[in-house]
């Protein structure tokens, strides 16, 4: 006697690259449909560089061009600090509303469903960068091609790192939103003061500079300068790749062994 096997009857194999793509697809179509959230996003580094960067073009004495080419890199470095910071919110809100119980007991990889959230994330690192890029651009910012290219996909290697290490905040501190954004905001602000993203530290103290030197945040912030710059070939970019690679692969660790466990 032999049986047929309908579509219902055959399982479902988890494939991890075609589930990545689908996880990305869906974190990827809200913003599509509603790209106000992206554009309000660009509120705080629109600030930053229209108030910012006039008391630095007038406290350095140095021309504005010259300014702003040290200042936009850092700019843009912030946009991932703050924005990819915060998106183990998102992940904590879909817990709460029982949308993250969903995803876990679908035919999904459990890795998929970190690593397509995170590489969502670079969408809106590139459109943000390329909005802040091209503002700057009438005010003397110089556009090297080549090293914006590297620097966007220095940016979005970044990017993923720093979410996941925010999706693995956000299931340790499950229904626990307080603990989430105090651990958040007690890194975030010492990472940006560290990394001399708006004030140069060679004039901060010396402790400032010793830990600045362990801090990823900085060499990313560096290695953004130099592309920029146009200096491709300098040792900041090698260093700036590597801290990026290296939190890229501990944050992508962390976090799939982090939802693998999750229940």
């Amino acid at each position: 006697m032999t049986t047929t096997e309908t579509q219902s009857d055959r399982v479902v194999r988890p494939t991890p690259s075609r589930d990545t793509w689908n996880v990305f697809t869906r974190e990827l179509r809200p913003v599509v449909r509603d790209p106000f959230t992206l554009i309000f996003s660009l509120v705080q580094p629109l600030v930053f560089l229209g108030l910012f960067a006039p008391l630095l073009i007038g406290s350095s004495g140095a021309p504005a061009s010259e300014t702003l080419q040290w200042f936009v890199p850092g700019v843009l470095v912030m946009i991932v600090l703050f924005g990819t910071g915060a998106v183990g919110s998102n992940l904590q809100y879909e817990m709460m509303t029982g949308s993250h119980e969903r995803t876990l007991v679908a035919p999904l990889a459990r890795s998929s469903l970190l690593v397509g959230r995170a590489l969502k994330e670079i969408a809106p690192i590139v459109v943000q960068a390329l909005l802040i890029v091209l503002i700057a651009w009438p005010f003397g910012f110089t556009i090297h091609w080549g090293g914006l290219v590297l620097g966007l996909a220095l940016l979005a290697v970044f990017g993923v790192g720093l979410g996941s290490l925010s999706y693995s905040l956000a299931l340790a501190t499950k229904d626990r939103e307080w603990l989430f954004w105090g651990v958040q905001q007690t890194l975030i602000f010492p990472l940006l003061i560290l990394s001399g993203m708006l004030l140069p530290l060679e004039q901060g103290p010396g402790w400032m500079r010793a830990v600045s030197t362990v801090n990823p945040v900085n060499w990313v912030v560096q290695a953004e300068r130099a592309l920029f710059a146009g200096d491709l070939g300098s040792m900041t970019v090698l260093w700036g790749w590597l801290a990026a690679l290296a939190l890229a692969a501990v944050g992508l660790a962390v976090g799939i062994r982090a939802i693998r466990r999750s229940n």
